[in-house]
């Protein structure tokens, strides 16, 4: 992002310790052109300072930008795509990426299931580059089915300041859980076989999915979804927001109430033509954290549009500006 456009982003500091408490409170995505069409965007930057984006849609596309503004479509992230993914999904595609680096290699967790089943996985794949067409496939890291309390959909790595490696996903029924991993194979650690609960919404609707969890200031902070997604105008789709002391839990919204318990303090909500932000993940880059996100169009008949802004933490909470 150029300086310029950092500067017609800022807010007075006294706004960025408020936290919105109307839609029309919340700021407008940054600007963004080109290829801008997407759903469930995970972002990363390389060392060479090109931005590497895959989101839902077809055997997980693929974005770059060289500056977090013109966006460029790229393949698929996968050259083939793994013949497992015909036992989750008759169509052959990924949902939910999830990008990150460690140990000189990137890591990409994804979910392949059909919308509304809870006959899914999460799946694990690595490559040198990270560039589409370089993934290798590592097969499948953890299984939900009709007789699970939850879904393993969205997944989210977080690897903590011990080395501990957690996973988070999840999608309606009981809620967000979250499992440790080995850092060894990137897959469930045979020690460690607990599940834990994050949020869920155990009165009302069920609907919080999409965990993204990470630390700051000696605080974790669990990002989820909120409603309805997938239905363009008519989505109420919302980020909301909880932080603890340990990875695990308990997560806390501003107001002390647990996300376990139908907590969350908003983050971003609809308002003007940015209808149903989610799908959220957050990246730390050179100018401060991220939340990149897809929304809505209103002014473009529900098209999902990808949204990114930037994140305050002055007030102890993230807000967006």
């Amino acid at each position: 992002m150029s300086r310029k456009r950092i500067t017609l982003l800022a807010l007075p500091a006294v706004m960025l310790a408020l936290v919105p408490s109307t839609a029309s409170a919340y700021p407008n995505p940054g600007r963004v052109t080109g290829s801008v069409v997407t759903h469930d965007p995970s972002m990363i930057r390389t060392a060479s300072g090109q931005y590497l984006l895959y989101a839902t849609g077809g055997g997980i596309s693929s974005k770059t930008s060289a500056d977090r503004t013109a966006f460029t479509a790229g393949a698929d992230a996968f050259a083939t795509r793994p013949s497992w993914w015909s036992r989750y999904s008759s169509v052959p595609e990924a949902w939910a990426p999830d990008i990150s680096y460690h140990g000189g290699k990137y890591l990409m967790y994804y979910s392949v299931s059909s919308f509304g089943s809870q006959h899914s996985a999460i799946g694990l794949a690595g490559s040198t580059t990270g560039k589409p067409g370089s993934w290798s496939d590592y097969g499948i890291v953890h299984t939900s089915d009709a007789s699970s309390d939850h879904n393993a959909i969205d997944p989210h790595l977080f690897v903590d300041d011990d080395g501990s490696w957690w996973l988070s996903f999840g999608s309606w029924w009981s809620g967000i859980k979250m499992i440790r991993l080995d850092p060894s194979t990137g897959k469930k650690h045979p020690s460690h076989p607990t599940r834990h609960s994050l949020a869920s919404r155990p009165t009302g609707s069920k609907a919080v999915e999409a965990p993204f969890v990470v630390k700051r200031n000696g605080h974790y902070y669990l990002f989820a979804s909120y409603d309805t997604c997938c239905a363009g105008t008519a989505s109420t789709y919302k980020v909301k927001v909880g932080r603890a002391t340990r990875a695990t839990g308990p997560y806390l919204d501003r107001n002390g109430v647990p996300m376990t318990n139908n907590g969350g303090t908003p983050v971003l909500e609809s308002h003007g033509n940015v209808i149903g932000p989610g799908g959220q993940s957050v990246l730390k880059d050179a100018d401060g954290d991220l939340i990149v996100y897809h929304y809505y169009d209103g002014n473009d008949n529900g098209t999902p549009k990808l949204g990114i802004n930037l994140l305050n933490w002055s007030s102890g909470w993230p807000v967006a500006y």
